[in-house]
């Protein structure tokens, strides 16, 4: 899915209205239905008071139609309106018409917060009050009524984006925390950043019919990662393969106390399909190593506590690298002779990211078409620190066009940045993957598939997608609190049975 910015979503619209045979106003109650639709779902009991809060412009035009429809499904609606008669839009005055018609409706005209109704906490508060086209901070007046409205320990709705909110930019001020946000057509950019979690909550985005030529012409840098993407990349075998032809794996991975980062990843690079898959590992990893994954073979570095060389790369297709391996100074001169002399694609993780932050130097060694795994923490040490979301998200991005390499940012929306200044925002996974380990059975299943001969880019997506969808049928038998790295690797094998389910029916 791309993901564009409110601009052209704007744009969208207008192509939509004038080559799609509808009217400005025809969309604006195809929208209102299509969220009436998930909220009547979302809250089937009707028992609660829904308060409904509308601006001038077409954001509140889409309120006034959603509160006509919850009417007629027998919600109770209260309808807060902003009293500036004279400055509405054309379709928000034309819907507001209809709305005063009906009967059993509650109407406040907003002049002043001396209007603003009392709302109890167990009510559904809705916000449509200023959608994308807002440019700046909530000022005066509203400011302090969406102040007020999120002191309630009410149920918060934003139609479209939440009121304060920038689509496309970091936001300041005050901004409407809704536990839900419904986006017309595709979720907009500023959701996929951690900063703006306590705004948006749980995100839906759902088509409302805009033009698909529109869509399909039309550029962006930004793309959320879904399983069509997943599919249109998956690999099924055929019949005469063997081992051989799916490649053979190097990890350097473990040093003492740390050696459970190497079995994760191993196992996990098993699991995603590598042919042959040996590790390098301190003398201390060994009989751990043979012990827990009998199907890896098992290289040992002379030190009995940390890698301390670098063994022969010859022969091998991908070579992985980082998981627990620590930054002790002989280890960091194995990751960078690594960087020197490689001639195979590398997956860097953990602490050979954090071994090349101490020398920012070597990061121009690092061989074009590499991926690198950083979480925040970690990018930062790389890259440095930046002020917002947004603009580590421009950072990422020019580090992987200027570096020729792939960039990894984990998180809730794990973002992939290509040498090409694309962004691939993962739309798969849960909170319960915050646990230790995580990341290290990720690398493992990003250096299996590119051992496969996947592309970088092609590895990666799958990788993240897979990663995630095996975190999403784990938590639904175990629960977030208690999902561990190791479920990860349990459930992967779902994950893949439920694409190749997938792609048999494509």
């Amino acid at each position: 899915m791309k993901i564009f910015h409110t601009t052209q979503i704007k744009s969208w619209d207008d192509f939509t209205i004038k080559n799609g045979g509808m009217d400005s106003l025809e969309l604006m109650e195809k929208a209102s239905t299509t969220f009436t639709s998930w909220f009547t779902k979302q809250f089937p009991t009707k028992a609660k008071p829904v308060y409904v809060f509308c601006g001038n412009g077409n954001n509140g035009g889409d309120g006034f139609a959603i509160s006509r429809l919850l009417l007629q499904a027998d919600y109770q609606v209260n309808l807060v309106l902003q009293a500036q008669p004279n400055k509405r839009s054309k379709d928000n005055a034309t819907n507001l018409e209809v709305l005063q018609k009906m009967r059993h409706l509650k109407i406040w005209n907003l002049a002043s917060l001396e209007d603003l109704p009392i709302i109890g906490d167990s009510c559904i508060i809705v916000d449509a009050l200023f959608g994308t086209g807002l440019k700046g901070e909530l000022r005066g007046l509203f400011k302090e009524v969406v102040r007020s409205l999120n002191d309630l320990d009410a149920t918060r709705v934003a139609v479209d984006v939440p009121s304060g909110l920038q689509g496309d930019t970091t936001s300041n001020g005050v901004i409407f925390q809704a536990d839900y946000t419904f986006s017309f057509e595709q979720p907009k950019l500023a959701f996929m950043f951690p900063e703006n979690q306590k705004y948006v909550g749980t995100w839906i985005a759902k088509s409302i019919g805009l033009s698909e030529e529109y869509y399909l012409q039309e550029k962006t840098e930004n793309f959320l990662l879904t399983e069509e993407i997943a599919l249109s990349i998956y690999k099924k075998r055929e019949k005469f393969e063997h081992k051989g032809n799916f490649g053979h794996a190097l990890l350097l991975m473990g040093s003492k106390g740390k050696i459970g980062a190497a079995v994760l990843s191993t196992f996990a690079c098993l699991r995603a399909g590598c042919g042959l898959t040996t590790v390098y590992t301190p003398s201390c990893g060994y009989a751990v190593l043979q012990t827990s994954v009998p199907e890896a073979m098992v290289l040992t570095d002379e030190h009995e506590n940390y890698i301390t060389s670098l063994p022969k790369t010859e022969g091998y297709t991908v070579i992985g690298v980082g998981c627990g391996i620590g930054t002790k100074k002989e280890t960091q001169k194995v990751v960078f002779e690594l960087l020197e002399t490689a001639t195979q694609p590398l997956v860097l993780d953990a602490d050979a990211l954090n071994s090349i932050a101490t020398n920012i130097t070597i990061l121009g060694k690092i061989p074009k078409g590499s991926i690198l795994t950083p979480h925040p923490k970690e990018f930062e040490r790389l890259f440095g620190k930046t002020s917002n979301d947004f603009e580590r998200n421009e950072l990422q991005r020019k580090k992987a066009m200027s570096l020729g390499c792939y960039i990894l940012l984990k998180g809730a929306h794990s973002c992939i940045a290509t040498p090409d200044g694309v962004c691939y925002f993962n739309s798969t996974g849960n909170p319960g993957m915050a646990t230790a380990g995580s990341g290290d059975v990720l690398t493992g299943i990003i250096t299996g598939l590119l051992t496969q001969g996947y592309t970088a880019k092609a590895a990666i997506c799958q990788a993240v997608y897979l990663h995630g969808l095996a975190g999403d049928l784990a938590v639904e038998k175990l629960g977030e609190q208690s999902l561990i790295a190791r479920d990860l690797i349990k459930y992967l094998p779902k994950a893949f049975l439920q694409l190749d389910s997938n792609k048999n029916i494509e």
